[in-house]
């Protein structure tokens, strides 16, 4: 729902079509993103239109983005130590084979 509102204002009918939701279900989905503050609703006649507020999600983004260095750190942290290990091995299995090698 909320891409297909990024594209502008929408009515709930053309919000739960492609989602094949009824239009109850859609209307308690819209509620919650209302009540996140996600989403506006106004309604005109018996049409219930629908705005984004994209505002809250760009705050959650930036509160997101401060932990996504953090992280990258670590993995690339864990990249390393998994290829310690891989290169570890392929020396023990090296070992391995040139050691069985000379037996013969």
């Amino acid at each position: 729902m909320i891409r297909r509102l990024a594209g502008g204002e929408r009515n709930l009918t053309s919000l739960a079509g492609p989602l094949r939701m009824t239009f109850p279900a859609a209307s308690k989905h819209v509620r919650v993103l209302e009540r996140a503050g996600l989403v506006t609703r106004r309604i005109s006649g018996r049409e219930h239109l629908c705005r984004l507020r994209a505002a809250p999600l760009g705050e959650a983004a930036r509160w997101t983005e401060q932990f996504r260095a953090h992280w990258e750190e670590r993995f690339r942290a864990m990249d390393g130590v998994l290829e310690e290990m891989k290169a570890a091995e392929e020396d023990t299995q090296g070992e391995r084979r040139r050691a069985g090698g000379r037996r013969g």
